[in-house]
């Protein structure tokens, strides 16, 4: 298939709507989950249970027509249990691969910090290279896996910190907050009768815009998008400095500059441009930024929270005209 930027617009504008018959509100949360897929990335979600995490990425995987995977982590998990192994088979007299969860193109990886390092790391071949390898054989994956993996911002009791070099893979981390009063007397309404968003999940009620095959030839489209060289120069400049300020102890590295500028191209793109703005590296500033710092001990003592230092670094660069 040979897509255009055109076709990239109305593709995403055409998911945004689907979605909205599922999902109420969380428009931050759905954008940035859409620019990870078509810039071939992943998202760590934030966020209390009963939110719509889980929902929220079963909507995608229907509206853009591939498939859903999910694996609850525990402590006891093992690497095998994400990615597979091989069985031998006493009727053929030969080993057989019994594929895990990992292959799929989008896979919710539940509560992720609550497995080991050792199960965690199960992942990270197939988050950087979208492959696989199992008893010395490589597997690939499609070219639209997707990794959504979540955590509880209240109950740490039982869970292990996601090491530095797992959290620099996820291009985003966001925060699925509670409803406004509004959204939440409409998602009340809704469930009393048959537009509650399950029910219009399971009935057929969305339906996809796009297919699995088409998504790799969307996903080379954002390479027209324009970026201005002065633009990817200030991009630059925002993630030097949050390692030269002085409140922090690890700064942001070289792959934070890359997440930040292909995601201001697709948030260009969702804003139905062809170029890229200066509002749109603001914009995704934050939850691009975010999770890779580290803050001084006596920063953090002092009430500094991460929003608020990226906020600074914001303020602290000049803007390019």
């Amino acid at each position: 298939m040979t897509a255009s930027l055109d076709d990239l617009k109305q593709t995403l504008a055409a998911a945004r709507a689907e979605i909205a018959k599922v999902i109420i509100g969380q428009q931050s949360v759905i954008d940035h989950a859409l620019i990870a897929i078509f810039t071939r990335n992943h998202v760590l979600v934030e966020g209390v249970p009963g939110v719509g995490k889980t929902l929220l990425v079963r909507t995608l995987a229907q509206v853009l027509g591939t498939d859903f995977g999910r694996i609850q982590f525990t402590p006891d998990l093992m690497p095998a249990d994400i990615t597979g192994t091989s069985v031998f088979n006493l009727k053929e007299n030969e080993f057989k691969l019994v594929k895990g969860p990992v292959f799929t193109s989008f896979l919710l990886a539940d509560e992720i910090n609550r497995a080991p390092a050792k199960t965690q790391s199960a992942l990270l071949q197939a988050m950087q290279e979208r492959q696989v390898s199992i008893d010395n054989e490589t597997h690939t994956l499609p070219a639209s896996f997707t990794v959504f993996a979540t955590q509880n911002p209240v109950e740490y009791e039982g869970t292990y910190p996601l090491p530095e070099a797992q959290k620099d893979r996820f291009m985003f981390k966001v925060k699925v907050d509670y409803p406004a009063r509004d959204e939440e007397v409409m998602l009340a309404g809704r469930l009393l009768g048959r537009e509650a968003p399950e029910a219009v999940l399971q009935s057929g009620g969305v339906r996809p815009v796009i297919t699995a095959d088409q998504i790799a030839a969307m996903q080379a489209v954002l390479e027209q998008v324009t970026v201005r060289d002065e633009l990817v120069s200030y991009v630059v400049d925002l993630v030097r400095a949050t390692r030269e300020h002085e409140a922090v102890l690890v700064g942001a590295g070289p792959r934070a500059t890359i997440a930040l500028v292909v995601a201001s191209r697709a948030r260009a793109v969702l804003d139905q441009r062809d170029f890229v703005s200066p509002d749109d590296v603001r914009a995704l500033a934050e939850p691009v930024l975010g999770h890779r710092l580290v803050l001084r001990p006596e920063y953090e003592i002092e009430g500094l929270t991460v929003s608020e230092l990226v906020s600074r670094v914001l303020e602290q660069v000049p803007v390019p005209r």
